[in-house]
């Protein structure tokens, strides 16, 4: 890929991927637990893992993080989510390694470790180890969220591999 259409492809992804944030922020979820969603945004993080170099996902998935936190929610948030988001990427960085995990499994991985990374930092912030009560529900969130996102993300690659847009 030329260097003035990676560039594009980037700025289009974090783009779409704060764009995505915002639309999560219209869409009335509430199950009583604070946190839960279905994650948007992470399409683009998860299909840029298998579309573009790895550093870019990175600095997509971080920019995202860095711009939806600034714009929709506070300074305990972003910590909440850089720690969520740079657990996740790296977990499923590995995880895609493996050709048995599919891309549905690295998306599930994905949400189950971001939500982990979530509960830890929020139990050092507490200062209580009770928010780990949580955990459950989280974990069975970040696996249905897990699955659309890695269902959604698995048709988009495809599509857009092949449209030779790699």
């Amino acid at each position: 890929m030329r260097k003035s259409k990676k560039v594009a492809v980037f700025a289009l992804s974090v783009a779409l991927a704060f764009t995505l944030s915002f639309l999560e922020t219209l869409i009335p979820i509430n199950i009583g637990v604070p946190g839960v969603k279905i994650g948007l945004s992470n399409l683009v993080v998860v299909s840029a893992l298998y579309l573009l170099d790895k550093k870019q996902a990175f600095a997509i998935s971080m920019i995202k993080i860095l711009i939806s936190g600034l714009v929709f929610s506070g300074a305990f948030s972003l910590l909440y989510s850089f720690a969520g988001g740079i657990l996740s990427f790296f977990v499923m960085l590995l995880a895609m390694k493996s050709e048995k995990i599919s891309i549905l499994g690295v998306s599930v991985i994905g949400g189950v470790l971001h939500n982990i990374a979530q509960i830890i930092v929020a139990a050092i912030v507490m200062q209580t180890p009770r928010i780990v009560y949580y955990l459950p529900v989280l974990l069975i969130s970040g696996v249905a969220a897990g699955i659309v996102i890695g269902v959604i993300s698995k048709i988009l690659v495809q599509r857009l591999l092949k449209a030779n847009l790699k």
